[in-house]
Parts: structure tokens; sequence; C-alpha cells
């Protein structure tokens, strides 16, 4: 953490103190010196960058109450779910240097990176979701006081400090962008490329951290190789180890949530190591390098963008590649997890009906929002994106052979939007890909963005010596999954135009019996093997409670895995490209 000095006088000063944990209450107190208007409109942002989701964190507050510099009370209305308007009336004209004091409290009980969270061991805490902004003030600095601290509680945040427990924002961007992780904490310190980074972790875990460290800056290394250095002072990763995944970046920070027992099993850790991969290389792409609806947050919005498939799909191929390159895990874990990633796209029947181009840009009412036919009409920017990346990857390395590759898309893109933070054009990021490739791309943006064609995996991989091996179930095709609740069998998923679809199952249904013969989630495909396709079957069931039996007509068995495969007598050629992509010595 670094320090300011001479920071200019703030106007705004919050103070926040956590007086009882117990009851999850944030107390906010928000200091306004030198207001001279008759009114003072306050607002708290609806949404958190990195998160594209309204998650109304008004809902959350309460006890607003507003003083003026001698304690009386100030009338105030809420104007909208997010807008506060104070009527300051007789203080506007008072003279320079009264405070208006605007206090409140913010419930916080969910742990997720993008939310609050305070129990008797920490308070964790997201700009977004805490502090107030008053619209056309927003380049102003803001100072932050933890005040009436624990005396085992230690403060970590990005945010450069001005004294104990205080800190400075330049601007409102700047506070949101800076959670705080208050309380019992270990914090761990390493430097890569003479930059100072912590890693700050929360709750009770079984994890090696002497490895952690080690790993973690070879990531931080491998990936600032390909930027030419860390476009930062200092960087903290915040861990919470407790229940649940996910991960959300920050300009100089990132929050991570993982599973507390986790990080002991090989394959767990190294998911692990690519969630830090991932928020990492935001550092770069999204906080940094991003596209111009993003370039200027609205924080009482929506900003819609048709280019998270770059951002985030993008990020989640090299959270892949980079531990490969890294030396955290070899080049077959790595084809397993596209192995995975590819399966997942290809059993979506989303994907014949969402582009990529619309999953990026309703982002906003669909992905964070699953029902029950999210299935049939969806698919995710993050995979489909990755896997897009993927293909553009190699691609411009079987044209160029060798010389290029998607390396040097983001490094373009980092020196003409990135370095000054210039919020790029749809246009503009094609054109520097086209650029790189050599090649127009129009057709390939027109199938696998614009449109839902099928990606042609086979086409892009035969220069590396590689094919798409598919394997089909070895049950015939009903299209419902089954999950296992209460000891019942409940339908999980209905795939559109199948079998159990035509046969009038719907999600939330239970499945008691197959001709006459109970089944559970666990025996649905043991039971369907007594059976072959074209056979028409009795399916009992409990629809909405009411008993009924529907006739199912079975199907041929679907394709239901995907895997790369090397292909025999590769040429030299093929292997150089191979050995090249996934940094084989």
């Amino acid at each position: 953490m670094s320090s300011v000095e001479n920071p200019p006088n703030s106007q705004f000063i919050y103070r926040i103190s956590i007086p009882e944990p117990e009851n999850h209450l944030l107390h906010v107190e928000l200091a306004i010196a030198d207001w001279q208007n008759a009114t003072l409109d306050l607002k708290l942002p609806v949404w958190t960058p990195g998160s594209y989701l309204v998650r109304e964190y008004a809902k959350h507050l309460q006890d607003l109450a507003v003083t003026d510099a001698t304690g009386k009370s100030i009338p105030w209305q809420k104007v909208s779910k997010n807008h506060w308007q104070i009527n300051c009336g007789e203080q506007s004209s008072n003279s320079k240097g009264s405070v208006i004091t605007v206090r409140y409290r913010i419930f916080c009980n969910e742990l997720t990176v993008r939310t609050n969270h305070i129990d008797s061991t920490h308070a964790f805490f997201t700009g977004a979701a805490v502090f107030m902004y008053i619209p056309e003030h927003q380049q102003q600095p803001y100072q932050v006081e933890i005040i009436d601290l624990k005396e085992d509680w230690q403060v970590a945040t990005a945010l450069p400090k001005l004294a104990a427990n205080t800190f400075y924002a330049k601007d409102f961007d700047t506070l949101v962008d800076s959670p705080f992780e208050i309380g019992v904490h270990q914090q761990y310190e390493f430097t890569v490329l003479d930059k100072q980074h912590r890693l700050i972790v929360w709750g009770q875990h079984n994890a090696d951290m002497q490895r952690m460290i080690k790993d973690t800056a070879a990531i931080v290394a491998t990936e600032a190789q390909m930027f030419g250095g860390l476009p930062y002072d200092h960087y903290d990763f915040i861990l919470h180890s407790s229940n649940g995944y996910g991960g959300l970046e920050h300009k100089d920070c990132t929050v991570l949530l993982y599973n507390r027992l986790g990080f002991h099993k090989q394959e767990s850790y190294l998911q692990f190591m690519n969630l830090v991969a991932h928020e990492f290389f935001h550092t770069w792409n999204v906080k940094r390098i991003r596209p111009q609806a993003l370039e200027k947050f609205d924080y009482d919005q929506e900003n819609y963008t048709s280019s998270l498939w770059f951002s985030e799909g993008t990020t989640s191929y090299y959270d892949q590649i980079f531990p490969l390159r890294a030396g955290l895990y070899d080049a077959k874990h790595y084809l397993k997890l596209v192995n995975k990633s590819i399966t997942r796209l290809q059993t979506s029947f989303g994907r014949h009906v969402q582009s990529l181009y619309e999953s990026s840009f309703d982002t906003w009412i669909k992905l964070y929002r699953p029902d029950p036919n999210t299935h049939n009409s969806q698919i995710s920017y993050y995979l489909k994106g990755e896997l897009v990346s993927m293909l553009l990857d190699l691609l411009i390395r079987a044209q160029t052979n060798n010389l290029r590759s998607l390396d040097r898309v983001m490094q373009i893109m980092w020196e003409r939007f990135g370095k000054n933070e210039i919020g790029f054009s749809e246009a503009e990021l094609h054109e520097v890909i086209a650029s790189v490739a050599g090649i127009d791309l129009s057709q390939f943006w027109n199938d696998y963005l614009y449109g839902t064609k099928e990606l042609d995996y086979n086409y892009y991989l035969e220069p590396f010596g590689l094919e798409l091996r598919i394997a089909c179930s070895d049950v015939p095709f009903t299209g419902m999954a089954l999950k296992s609740k209460n000891g019942l069998a409940e339908v999980e998923k209905i795939e559109f135009a199948s079998p159990a679809q035509k046969a009038g199952i719907s999600t939330g249904d239970i499945i008691l019996a197959i001709a006459d013969i109970r089944v559970t989630a666990e025996t649905l495909n043991e039971r369907l093997r007594d059976f072959a396709v074209g056979d028409t079957i009795a399916v009992t069931i409990f629809h909405q409670d009411l008993l009924r039996t529907v006739e199912l007509t079975l199907q041929e068995p679907v394709a239901s895995q995907f895997e790369l495969i090397q292909i025999a007598n590769a040429s030299p050629n093929q292997d150089v490209n191979l050995r090249s992509w996934l940094n084989i010595k």
C-alpha cells in the first residue's frame, strides 16, 4: 500500500465504523464541507463495474439522517430507488466552512465478491454498495476514515494511505474500485518486477501458502511479460476462504472467493490458479483496455456493450494459457481444460439460439438471471468467447507461421487504448485483430460472433496436428436431466424439442417411475439401458403435484463428450505449431 504526500483537501469525507459486527450493519457517515446549493442530490450505484447486473444496492440502505453543523436535522426526500434529495434551505447560505453530515447504515450479510459481508471476524465491503455520490461531483477527491476499530482488526485496501486507517481516493471511480477488507486476516507480501504485492487471506483454509504465493508471483510475471511490465505501483489479492466461487477485478486489486477446503487437491488448486490468472489479466483487459461503453461508468443504469466476449471471453482463454506458460501445469492438463469447455458449449442447446454478440449485449437481463429455459436459449460469452478466442489465436498463428498470435492483438490494444484508457469501438477491435491476422475476417465474425454457426474446431486445429473426437452417450436420448431433491428425482433441465418436452414433461416435475419401476436421479441412465432407440416408454410423474403418466419415445444417443487428440503421423510443421502454441520445449 502506498501513501499520498500533500493530497488536495477533500470536500467529501467518509467515516466508517462497525460497532456491533454481529448485527451485520455498517455505519456510514459522509461529511460534506462548504455546500452552497439549496438542494443536495445523493445517489447510490445500482451496479458495480465488472459485474454486469443491476443489483439494487439501495435495498440494503436504512436509517438515513442528515444534520447541519449544529446537529439540527435537515429534511430530505427520496426521488427514486437510489436517489435522495436533501433540502438544505438556509444551510446553503451559511458561511464557508459549514458541514452537512449524512448518516446511514448498510446491512451486510452477503458474502460474494460484489456485495458486503460483516460478521464477528471481519467486514468486507464493495465501494458501489456502500458509498453515495453527488452527480457532477464525481471527479473530486474522497477521504475514507475507518474509526472505532476493534483492537485485533486491521484494514486492507488498495487505496493509498493518508494516516493510520485513513485513505484517499482521487475520484469516485477510484473509490468504487477499491474494496475494503477489515478484520482478522493474514497478509503475505511478495515482490514481482520491483512492485509490491499483498495476498490478504480471510477465513480458515487448507492451502499451502508458500506454494500459492510462488505460483501467484509466477502468473503475475508471466502476464506482465506480454505487456512489457506492470501498470501499477502496488497490487492486492484479497482472498475469502469460505464457500462459493467467484472473482471480481479492480484496477489495483482483485477479490477472490474460493472453497476453504479446495486448495489441497491438485485439480481444485489449479482451478483456483486459473481464477487468479483470470482476475489478474483484467488488470489490462477490462480495467484499462475497455469498450467505449465502459470508458466512463454510468452508475445509475445498465452500460451496454457487445464486446464482453473479448473483455471476458478472451480473458477466460488466457486464464488457462498463462498457468501453462508459467509452468504450473503441462500441455496435457491444458487440453483437458479445453475439452471441458468444448463439451460444455456443444452440449448446450442455446448455442443454436443466441449469438455471441447477443450474449454480450444482453448480459444485464440474461447471464446472471438463469431460468428453466436458459439452457435452451442462451450461451455464456465467457465460455463461447473463450473458444472463439482460441480459434482466433490458432488462425493468426497458422496464417503467420507462428510469427504472430493473439498476444500481438492484446499488445496493440494495450498500446492504442489501454495505456491512456481510451475506450475502443467494436470496429476498432475487429480492425486490430484483422491487421494481426493479415486476412479479412468478415465471414468469421458473421459466423461466430453475429451468427450461431457451429464452431469448426477441426479446421483451425488441423495445422496444429489436433482433431476433435466426439463420443456419444451409451443411453437413448430423452432430453431431460435430473437432480436429487429430498430423495426424489426432480427435472432440472429439459432440452428444446426433445422427447421429454414433447411428452409434456417440464422442469420442476418429479420423475417417479419408468414402465412402473421406480427411478431416481442416480438410476435413470441404468433404467434407460433396458430400452432401445424408438421404444415408447411410460413415465410416471408428479406435475404441479398431480400424478400423471406420459408416453416418451426414445431417440438416438447424442454427443456428450468432446476430446482433442493428436493426429496420427503429424507433419513436422504441425508438430512445430503445436509446440509453439502449447509452450512445449
